[in-house]
Order: structure tokens, then C-alpha cells, then sequence
């Protein structure tokens, strides 16, 4: 199979668990698109913050973000964009306030989030060190709900962080109960991305490849969380990290390493160098296009 294009997750898969990334990372992603593989990033971050990354890796191809509710390229009109509207923010937020939880809205141009001391120090930090460029307004007020009664926002997506897996389960069976128009994401035990319904990585990444005209089975995606399960699934050689969970790692083509241990950069060295350059390939009339 000959594979067009390289999709990747960021953090957990791209970045070490320290926030950086890897010489080896980079130069490995300059090599696949030196030999004419499209490479983009598909992430539960937000625009700005998604974009701050693919500058480092010189990625102009439009991104997929916000959990693919927000596909657009830098300097760019949006490919897509999908929201969930006021109403319907504004009562998800008020169910949310009845459990204790961080709550951010996700805007493209903002966030805006509780007060929520969490006491958890590992998810804290997760919080609070994003990764958001230093442009990105971050905003915290006592509480939201009352905000969003003066101010409304319609966000792309809506992220919750909880300190119990049961505080987890009970927001996520408690929207699916209430609201057609969204649905919940499990990342993992403590998080739920909340986003318009129909929206996701998988159908993300299948609108940019429609538009740019490849299949799904034309890609290969590097992945780690339960969120990406669908994509690894679904793309024509799905990867997951040795990081990642069981379910994530059973859903997968290929484990390869850590992301402390350049997976990413040893798993796109082992298999394209395997792969002739594009250009070769269609000098050669073995692809068209």
C-alpha cells in the first residue's frame, strides 16, 4: 500500500511527557515530507495551540483541532467549524456545575474557565500547562454559568477534568440522556471533551482527506488515547504508542515506542524508508495524482 499522507496526535505521541519535542521527531517529519507525504496534526487542542506546533515542524497543510470540530490551515479561512450553540453551552455548563469538576470552553480565539481548585496534581498541571501559545486569552471566573448569562459563547468544544472516574461516568450518561445536539469524549479516566454531535478526530481527518482528495486507507495515524481509537481503526496503517492503553494499543496495525523514546521518529523511519518518493511513484504511472 502506498500511503499519501502521515496524520499525528500531539500531546502523549508527538511531545515527550516533559512538553518538548524530540530532535529526532522533527527531522523525522522533514524526512516523510521531503518525500512528498502530506503530514498533518490531529488533536483535542485547541487552533492557536495546535498551530504552535506545526510551525516547529514547518506544517502549512490545514489542521485538525478542537477534537475536529475546527480544520483550518495558518493565514487561513477554516475548512470547517462546528459549534455547539449558546443555549445548549450554557445548559451543559450548568449540568457540569453540579459536580465537581474543572469546566473550560474551547474557542478558537479564547478559553474560559471555573475556578475549580483541582487537588489532583498531576491533572492540574495538564490544566494549567496546555500548551496554548502566549497570545491565547485565558480566562477564570468564579462561576461560569453566570458568565455565560451576560456573555454568550458558542465554543467548538467544551473540556471537563474530574478527580473520580464515577464524577465521569455520571456527566457523560447524564448528556447523552439529555442533549442530542453534543456528545461526550472519553480521553481518559478524568477527562470528557464535549463537542457538537457528528463531530470527531475520525470525521475530522476524513473531511480534510476528501478535500485534498485521499481515502482514509491512503494514511497512516500516530496515536495514544482513547479518543484516537476510531482514527488508528479506521486509517489504512493505524500506530499507537507505547504509552498508550491497552484498548489503544489492541485497536492498532503497529506499537512503536514511547513517546520518551521517539516513536514517532522510529516508527516514520522503519516503514517510509520502505516507501519511494511520491514523485518517483508518479514519474513511474504507479499513482496518478
Amino acid at each position: 500500500m502506498i500511503y499519501r499522507m502521515l496524520a499525528l496526535n500531539i500531546d502523549g505521541t508527538l511531545l515527550q511527557t516533559n512538553g518538548r519535542m524530540h530532535k529526532a521527531t522533527k527531522d523525522a517529519v522533514e524526512y516523510v515530507q521531503g518525500k512528498g507525504i502530506y503530514v498533518t496534526l490531529v488533536t483535542s487542542r485547541c487552533f492557536p495551540s495546535a498551530q504552535k506546533v506545526a510551525k516547529a515542524l514547518k506544517i502549512k497543510l490545514p489542521l485538525v483541532t478542537h477534537q475536529g470540530a475546527y480544520i483550518a490551515a495558518p493565514d487561513s479561512e477554516p475548512l470547517l467549524v462546528k459549534r455547539i450553540n449558546e443555549e445548549i453551552t450554557y445548559d451543559t455548563v450548568q449540568l457540569l456545575e453540579t459536580l465537581p469538576c474543572q469546566i473550560r470552553l474551547v474557542h478558537e480565539e479564547f478559553s474560559l474557565a471555573n475556578k475549580f481548585k483541582l487537588h489532583n496534581n498531576l491533572l492540574a498541571k495538564t490544566v494549567f500547562t496546555s500548551g496554548d501559545p502566549m497570545f491565547y486569552s485565558q480566562q477564570f471566573v468564579p462561576t461560569l454559568s453566570e458568565y455565560l448569562h451576560e456573555q454568550k459563547v458558542a465554543p467548538p468544544k467544551i473540556e471537563a477534568y474530574f478527580e473520580k472516574p464515577r464524577d465521569l461516568e455520571d456527566a457523560r450518561t447524564a448528556i447523552e440522556k439529555m442533549f442530542t445536539e453534543i456528545q461526550a469524549i472519553k480521553l481518559d479516566s478524568l477527562r470528557l471533551d464535549i463537542v457538537p454531535a457528528g463531530v470527531s478526530k475520525l470525521d475530522g481527518l476524513a473531511h480534510l482527506g476528501s478535500h485534498l482528495g485521499f481515502a482514509l486507507k491512503e494514511m497512516v495515524y500516530i496515536g495514544d488515547s482513547l479518543d484516537d481509537i476510531p482514527l488508528i481503526e479506521a486509517a489504512g496503517l493505524g500506530v499507537s504508542m507505547w504509552n498508550a492503553g491497552y484498548d489503544v494499543k489492541r485497536a492498532s496495525d503497529w506499537v512503536t515506542r514511547s513517546e520518551n523514546e521517539q516513536g514517532v521518529a522510529y516508527m516514520v523511519k522503519e516503514h517510509f524508508r520502505k516507501q519511494q518518493p511520491i514523485e518517483f511513484l508518479r514519474k513511474m504511472k504507479i499513482i496518478k495524482k
